[in-house]
């Protein structure tokens, strides 16, 4: 089944998320490696700065979700503000790897 994870960062915070990036992406990398990965990009502010983040993964149930999102190298590092963790269906455009 697959969770979007919808990640808001707390205020000020962007050089926290830039200092954290590199692991961060490490993260998605491993994530991708294991088939675990649908898509994944930040979402951005009115100056075009990004201020949260948008990953979709693959996981068993919300439970499995919740806990691959507790290990992202953001969250560990206290950016964010707030995580919603949904399940999630792809319906449109959807390449055929996913």
């Amino acid at each position: 089944m697959l969770f979007a994870v919808i990640c808001n960062d707390k205020p000020g915070c962007l050089q926290l998320r830039m200092d954290t990036r590199p692991e961060h992406l490490v993260f998605l990398e491993t994530l991708n490696g294991k088939g675990s990965l649908a898509l994944a990009g930040p979402f951005l502010d009115s100056e075009g700065k990004p201020n949260g983040s948008l990953v979709v993964i693959e996981a068993p149930d919300q439970k499995s979700a919740e806990l691959i999102a507790a290990e992202d190298p953001y969250a560990k590092a206290g950016l964010f503000a707030s995580v919603e963790i949904r399940p999630w269906n792809w319906t449109f455009n959807k390449p055929e790897t996913a």
